[in-house]
């Protein structure tokens, strides 16, 4: 089994070059583990304090339980991933059964922020981007897909996305085992990366295939 941890920043192109990644490889021997499944539970806080909670921040999400379920799949062990709603701001009482697969992807603005999620990686990547470019993106996305207002988005850069992004995310470089400037952009890293992963699968089925 290969786990891959892909961080970057809100709007760097991790979704992007996740998928461009998972293109070569049998749906069959893939799964992809978003960050933002781990959310913590927040059924016993009102709703309206519930929309007020920093999604950027690490103390946001449930780092336990994250590190349970993916050294679990390093075992070999299915689990039943949460799921999170943005609209309700907490934990869904429906799971997903995800089974132990030959290539594990952790993506989210954190997936190398906690050390014991980092150990538990084969190979760490943090998808980098201009922060314009960034804004840009996450503006872009947030009225065509939620209906935010402009003026709204640039009030929450400027006081979450970016302190937290400078705070938190931007550090969590220095783990990586490798950078991807330019996002999902960058078609000659993003290939690289293809190229790795497939060549360590197969090498793990040939390894496999001998040991029979």
């Amino acid at each position: 089994m290969i786990i891959i941890g892909i961080a970057g920043g809100t709007g760097s192109g991790k979704t992007t070059v996740v998928r461009k990644i998972i293109e070569t490889l049998p749906a069959d021997v893939v799964a992809v583990i978003p960050q933002d499944s781990y959310y913590k539970h927040q059924w016993d806080v009102p709703e309206d304090q519930r929309k007020l909670t920093n999604f950027d921040h690490p103390n946001a999400f449930d780092w336990p339980l994250f590190e349970e379920q993916i050294e679990a799949l390093r075992n070999g062990q299915a689990i039943e991933q949460p799921t999170y709603s943005y609209l309700t701001c907490t934990r869904q009482k429906e799971t997903i059964h995800v089974e132990p697969r030959e290539v594990i992807i952790v993506e989210g603005i954190m997936a190398l922020y906690d050390k014991k999620l980092r150990d538990l990686m084969d190979l760490k990547i943090y998808v980098d981007a201009d922060t314009d470019e960034r804004l840009l993106r996450v503006i872009e996305r947030d009225i065509a897909e939620r209906g935010h207002p402009l003026e709204m988005l640039i009030d929450k850069y400027r006081n979450v996305l970016k302190p937290m992004h400078d705070e938190f995310i931007e550090p969590t470089k220095l783990y990586a085992d490798i950078i991807i400037p330019n996002g999902g952009d960058n078609a000659r890293a993003v290939a690289m990366m293809r190229q790795f992963i497939t060549s360590a699968y197969i090498q793990q089925e040939l390894n496999a295939a001998f040991a029979k």
